[in-house]
């Protein structure tokens, strides 16, 4: 029966069903899954070949997951589902252990499945499995025989344990004077030999190192002292080469020796033979093994008695030994004593780097000052090695080499030539750029670069790297930009060129030197000259010998797509830094810095500043490069090349790029050089030849003086020729100029990394300020951003981050994953700022879907990752620099684009809300560390917040199909703690700084608008006690102005208005807790919310600002709580019940609001809107209605001045009466106030005949709200106008004044027989009738269902009432 489904196909239909299930209709296919499972279990159950084909299917098993994850609560599913898992997965195992070799060709039945029991035991198995053994535990297992005792092995390790265990353990043993002596009574077999004795006292660690150290300060020859330290070298060589320590590292046992009373008075005394130089070779060596292996975790005390032990004797000291006088120079003979000296130089310099390495972990006081004197004297000394190894009578390369590698290392450190006590720092570095362009013009200018001279090249990329490096300390360091000057070569070789300068021009040279690394170094150079506007004139001068000038051969250096990325990115740094000086808008003569100047050959014109950099970039197609490199970026941390030509093997086995560090492999594939005429030695050193169409700027010339000469020889001069610009005399083929691009893509591509590509979004940033509409239409049209923005991947940046946070790989992979990580934020923090300087240019280059949904998928991701545990210094540095950026680019985007941006903004979110939270919680943390990235967090919740408390006032809820921001914060589960921990720091922080601070400025603004917005953060917000809080402060304010009212001056006036700042602030923090939410109302009536405004009216009466947040305030806390509505109107704001409390002279705050209201009550201004709402809201209490019918504040609505004319809009004043009015017309003593008015019948009547919507609805709202009154119904009766305007109201357009207009008819008949004889009228019963009919047949849309069936029932009853 099997083999017959299995023919029909069953498995694979079986397998269809369950893809369906998951991927297309669960609902659908749910009935069936059971009984596929069941079948397949059952079919994978009796055949191993169908078990062991599906087992390999990883589809399958993932497919079973899923299955098992949906139905998770079926238990039956389950269990199938667990049990086919079983099988596939622990296939192989019980088919080998089973009956792999037991079954044969001829065997009809198969055993059951089963699993060995070791299996079982170790997994927790869901289902029961049948175990079997795989060795039966009914074996008798034979004792090892007799004669193994007596083989070699197993004797010497009795023997070991025995003495061992006799003696309790090794160090007991190992202290035994005489151990014949006290081994007599053992067996000769049990007695250890001399030889097992050295084992191990060599092996037992602390033994061992305490013997050497020993044996040094007990030495009585060098010999001795060279073994021992040897002896300590091979105990670091094995912590080196152990791959787990168990008992700990050699290194780390040693620190608890004083192993430096051993060292010690090596270092103190100079040499004085070569015996004494070879033993402290040794000694240096030994120390510089010591501190490699303990360079991540040497103490600071050792890292400080070295450092002294330098400083401490400075003639005679180490660091002396680097400068030997000439005499000794010229006694060096003897070849042995030559080696040994040039060994100990090596060594020297070796030690002193590594104590420059392990110098900058160091925190404490004393230790960085010892850091920095040795840096400073070590400096000195290396600039007098280079001054003696550049003396004429001397040429040492090997010497010089080691020199600059160590001027390398102290330059790289920050402020290393400031510890100097007898030189100032520019002075240093104004001899050590003297020195280092020795070198340059000696070595390489006058020899033409590389291309002719055989020095070697860590000289020269060792002094390159030098100048880097000092050119960042003078910028440091230097207090004017005299300092540029310097960096230029004079002549000193010709009596003609005396008067002349190469000025920077032997930088160019070094920008197409056959090292990558020499390259990047130079342009680096140049950047750093660059930074300044001195550098920039300096090097554009330098530079105008070459076709193309400055601008041509820097961009054609970064659009080489066959040039590394390392050294491409600091050619885009060079261009933006020659974008910050403003260039001029056309051709000015007199102006010093003019930018690129091109010239025509076509038509013989010349342009210069920005239409020269507009030719000049379209031109090289440069934004079509920009996109070729977003496309071949490579986000990986390794890059393998699989697919070398031949040709670059070739140049790789003769040595074209074997000398390149191993760092470049990350940067550069191989490079393949053009056949020349030259020499194999020559054309290696020599630069690859590079097509001119790659990005060159054919027929576009730097217009070059005539009188220029040129340093550069010619064959550097080629090399810049083939590298960028192309001279007029350089041929190519019509295919090359018709198609460059075509041209740039058929060449082999260098690597494309995330830093070439960040540097590239900052230059795109500058163009965007020089030059916006042009490079606006550029990004368009190349889709350059969208492309940017979606290069890099957060579930990347996740992945790595991750891998961080639990290492499992070698340290080199994890230092490989974190560089990686850095790499690609930094370039996320380009991108998030090249985004926020279009969307401040123009919005719509970024709130295209395409963009803006991935970029806001990726931004929250990344903001969501934590950053508390497992990241280091570095890393959580660049992690906050990058959230400083993200949340600055959304905060912009909301701010640009609220109303377009926020539904796919809180769509995203949506997705990361608590992490979102928690990050933002950490940032505030972080608000003395990092203030920019606090300040960044809360400006953008502030911004999120606004829009979503205008998208509520707005109520658009159809804008909004994802969860609101305010449903997120209050009714997702995991959200709800989160907002109350924020809201919690926000209010402590607002409450722990100071008023003055733009820290605490930028949390109240956070915090009002979190509590305007959400109701968690009001509950918080009274738990913590914020409005007693802010009550407290109001008081303390209160009293602080009355004092200081008493003292006059300006002084006084400038504390009074910080008072009155705070004041602003407790009151906009009040009036956003009180929002809708009464438990905090009542709260603030318990606080005496009501007595502490009362007693500063009369400062809010000088104050306008002040004034109107108090208004909004009340009216806050006013609307809908009736209580405290009621608090307002009881003498000095008392609560009390009393009925004596009561303010019969006009002392409460209810009086001080209306005499407000009748002085503002003509001004149109804001105050006045706010208080006509705090006077609406009031209206509704009985409390205050009486007060405003005692005050006679009515009256001043009969002084209405009202257009002439029904077309014209009445007003704003107009408007807030009738606000007013019809909130007291809500009530019947309401309705018989407002009648009392004289003539407010004939007013109100006259307002409901303007057309002005708004104006028309609340007039006829209180019209028909007073005809409920039965006090009211005769004299509304009595009034034909009043009668008129109702009836007219059922011929109106608007279904709205039809059904106040019948509502108001059917309340003036209701219960009132002589209405009968007006309504009676004929013409007034036309229109009801007329109306009647119409109702009756029109059809309703469905929305207004109920209101057409209430006109309906009132036009009923009043036909009724009328015909009865």
């Amino acid at each position: 029966m099997h083999s017959i489904v299995k023919k029909l196909g069953a498995i694979e239909k079986i397998l269809a069903y369950l893809n369906e299930c998951i991927h297309v209709d669960g609902k659908l296919m749910e009935s069936i899954v059971l009984p596929c499972l069941t079948l397949l279990r059952k079919l994978v159950y009796a055949d191993p070949v169908v078990r062991l084909s599906l087992a390999q299917q990883s589809s399958l098993l993932l497919l079973l997951f899923r299955v098992s994850l949906i139905f998770q609560n079926d238990r039956a599913v389950l269990t199938e589902t667990t049990i086919l898992l079983c099988l596939l997965l622990f296939d192989e195992v019980a088919r080998t252990e089973t009956w792999a070799d037991g079954i044969t060709g001829n065997d009809t039945g198969l055993p059951a499945f089963s699993l060995p029991v070791a299996v079982v035991r170790r997994y927790h198995l869901p289902v029961r499995i049948t175990a079997h053994h795989v060795v039966s535990p009914n074996t008798v297992v034979v004792p090892l025989s007799s004669e193994c005792l007596t083989t070699k092995p197993v004797s010497d390790m009795l023997k070991m344990a025995w003495n061992l265990s006799w003696y309790n353990g090794i160090e007991n043993l190992l202290q035994l004077i005489n151990y014949e002596k006290k081994a007599e009574t053992f067996l000769d077999s049990l007695k250890l030999s001399s030889e097992d004795i050295l084992i191990l006292k060599i092996t037992h660690t602390n033994y061992g190192l305490q013997d050497c150290l020993n044996s040094i300060i007990q030495a009585v020859s060098h010999r001795d002292v060279r073994a021992a330290l040897t002896r300590l070298s091979f105990y670091i060589l094995n912590d080196t080469l152990a791959l787990k320590c168990s008992s700990g590292s050699c290194g780390t046992t040693l620190k608890s020796f004083v192993w430096q009373k051993a060292i010690n008075r090596f270092l103190q005394v100079l040499p004085a033979s070569v015996e004494d130089e070879k033993l402290l070779v040794d000694v240096v060596r030994f120390l510089n093994k010591l501190l490699r292996d303990q360079r991540s975790s040497l103490e600071s005390d050792h890292l400080k008695w070295i450092l002294k032990s330098l400083l401490k004797n400075k003639p005679k000291s180490l660091l002396g030994l680097l400068v030997r006088p000439e005499s000794q120079v010229r006694d060096e003979i003897d070849e042995i004593q030559t080696a040994v000296r040039q060994q100990l130089d090596k060594e020297l310099i070796r030690l002193f780097n590594t104590l420059l390495f392990c110098s900058m972990s160091v925190t404490d006081r004393e230790a960085l000052e010892l850091a920095g004197s040795f840096r400073t004297e070590l400096a000195l000394k290396l600039l007098q090695c280079l001054r003696l190894t550049d003396a004429p009578h001397f040429y040492g390369l090997p010497s010089l080499e080691r020199t600059l590698q160590g001027m390398v290392h102290v330059t790289a450190l920050p402020e290393w030539s400031t510890y100097s006590a007898t030189a100032e720092s520019v002075t240093i570095c104004k001899k050590y750029l003297t020195g280092l362009l020795e070198v340059i013009s000696s070595f390489y200018v006058e020899w033409g670069g590389n291309a002719m001279s055989f020095m070697g090249k860590g000289v020269t990329k060792s002094t390159v790297l030098c100048l880097l490096h000092l050119s960042h300390e003078m910028m440091a360091q230097a207090k004017d930009t005299d300092w540029i000057s310097l960096w230029s070569l004079p002549y000193d070789n010709s009596e003609e060129q005396a008067a002349s300068q190469l000025g920077l021009a032997w930088l160019i040279p070094l920008w197409v030197d056959r090292d990558p690394e020499v390259r990047f170094t130079a342009l680096g150079i140049g950047s750093a000259l660059s930074s300044l506007e001195i550098g920039c004139i300096a090097l554009a001068e330098s530079c105008q010998n070459i076709s193309g000038g400055l601008w041509g051969t820097v961009i054609n250096i970064l659009l080489d797509q066959s040039e590394c990325s390392m050294v491409r990115r600091e050619a885009a740094f060079i261009l933006q830094n020659l974008l910050v000086i403003p260039v001029p808008t056309e051709d000015v003569k007199d102006c010093l810095w003019q930018g690129p100047c091109v010239h025509d050959e076509e038509s013989g014109l010349s342009q210069t500043g920005k239409p020269a950099l507009k030719a000049l970039l379209h031109h090289c197609q440069f934004y079509e490069h920009v996109n070729q490199m977003v496309k071949h970026c490579y986000l990986g941390c390794y890059m393998f090349d699989l697919n070398s030509s031949k040709e670059g093997n070739l140049i790789i086995e003769k040595g074209g790029i074997t000398d390149f560090d191993d760092s470049l492999n990350l940067w550069k594939g191989p490079s393949s050089q053009s056949q020349s005429s030259h020499s194999q030695s020559t054309s290696e050193t020599m630069i690859r030849s590079a097509s001119p169409s790659l990005g060159s700027v054919t027929g576009l010339r730097a217009i070059v003086p005539t009188n220029s000469t040129s340093f550069i020889p010619e064959t550097v001069v080629d090399r810049l020729m083939a590298q960028g610009q192309s001279d007029t005399t350089t041929t190519e083929s019509p295919s090359q100029r018709d198609s460059p691009m075509s041209a740039t893509l058929s060449k082999q591509r260098a690597v494309v990394t995330p830093a070439l590509l960040s540097a590239v979004c900052s230059l795109l940033h500058n163009l965007l300020v020089v030059t916006p509409k042009d490079t606006r239409i550029a990004l368009q049209q190349a889709h350059l951003l969208t492309a940017l923005s979606s290069l890099v991947s957060a579930n990347l940046v996740e992945r790595c981050i991750l891998e961080l946070k639990a290492p499992l790989g070698h340290p080199c992979h994890i230092e490989h994953v974190k560089a990686q990580v850095l790499l690609l934020l930094q370039y996320l923090s380009s991108v998030s700022r090249l985004l926020k300087s279009c969307l401040l240019l123009d919005s719509q280059l970024v709130i295209q879907d395409e963009l803006l949904k991935p970029l806001l998928g990726n931004t929250f991701t990344i903001l969501a990752i934590s950053s508390k545990d497992g990241l280091d210094t570095e890393l959580t540095s660049v992690l906050h620099e990058t959230r400083v950026d993200f949340f600055n680019l959304l905060t912009t985007l909301l701010w640009k684009t609220g109303q377009i941006s926020f539904p796919s903004v809180t769509a995203a979110l949506a997705n990361h809300c608590t992490a979102i939270i928690d990050t933002i919680c950490d940032c505030i943390n972080l608000s003395t560390t990092y203030p920019a990235l606090y300040m960044a967090s809360l400006q953008f919740l502030s911004v999120l917040l606004n829009e979503e408390g205008r998208r509520q006032l707005q109520d658009k809820q159809s804008i909004c199909q994802n969860p609101t921001i305010g449903f997120l914060l209050d009714h997702v589960e995991g959200c709800q703690a989160s907002v109350t921990q924020l809201t919690a720091l926000i209010i402590q922080v607002c409450e722990r700084k100071s008023s003055k601070d733009v820290l605490k400025e930028v949390a109240t603004n956070a915090l009002l608008s979190l509590l305007a917005v959400s109701k968690n953060a009001q509950k918080c917000a009274l738990e913590v006690d914020l409005i007693d809080s802010c009550m407290e402060n109001m008081k303390h304010i209160h009293a602080q102005l009355n004092l200081d009212s008493l003292k006059p001056g300006k002084a006084q006036k400038k504390k009074e208005d910080n008072l009155i700042k705070q004041l602003r602030c407790s009151m906009q923090l009040l009036r956003n807790c009180l929002f809708q939410n009464d438990e905090c109302k009542m709260a603030a009536l318990k606080a005496h919310l009501v007595p502490v405004l009362h007693s500063l009216w009369p400062w809010f009466l000088t104050d306008n600002s002040s004034m109107q947040i108090a208004l909004h305030l009340l009216c806050v806390y006013t609307a809908n709580y009736p209580a405290g509505c009621a608090s307002l109107c009881w003498a000095s704001g008392g609560q009390t019940s009393l009925p004596s409390a009561r303010s019969a002279a006009g002392n409460s705050l209810m009086h001080n609001i209306l005499k407000l209201a009748s002085q503002v009550s003509n001004d149109n201004g804001p105050i006045q809107q706010v208080v006509f709402c705090l006077l609406s809201n009031l209206a509704l209490s009985h409390d205050c209605k009486g007060i405003i019918q005692k005050s006679n504040f009515l009256q001043n609505f009969l002084s209405l001045s009202l257009p002439k004319g029904s077309h014209k809009n009445p007003g704003n004043v107009s408007t807030l009466w009738l606000k007013l009015l019809l909130n007291i017309s809500f009530g019947e003593d309401g309705q018989q106030m407002i009648m009392k008015i004289n003539g407010f019948l004939d007013q109100i009547v006259e307002m409901c005949k303007y057309k002005h919507k708004s104006s028309q609805h609340l007039a006829l709202l209180i019209l028909h709200n007073i005809c409920f009154s039965a006090t009211n119904k005769p004299k509304i009766l009595a009034n034909d106008k009043a009668i008129a305007v109702l009836s007219a109201c059922l011929e109106s357009d608007s279904c709205a004044v039809q059904r106040i207009g019948a509502a108001s008819l059917w309340a003036l008949l209701h219960n009132y027989q002589k209405a009968k004889v007006t309504l009676k009228n004929p013409s007034i019963r036309r229109r009801i009738d007329e109306a009647y009919a119409l109702v009756k047949k029109t059809t309703p849309p469905p929305d207004e269902n109920e209101l057409h069936a209430y006109y309906l029932k009132c036009l009923e009853n009043i036909v009724q009432l009328l015909d009865f």
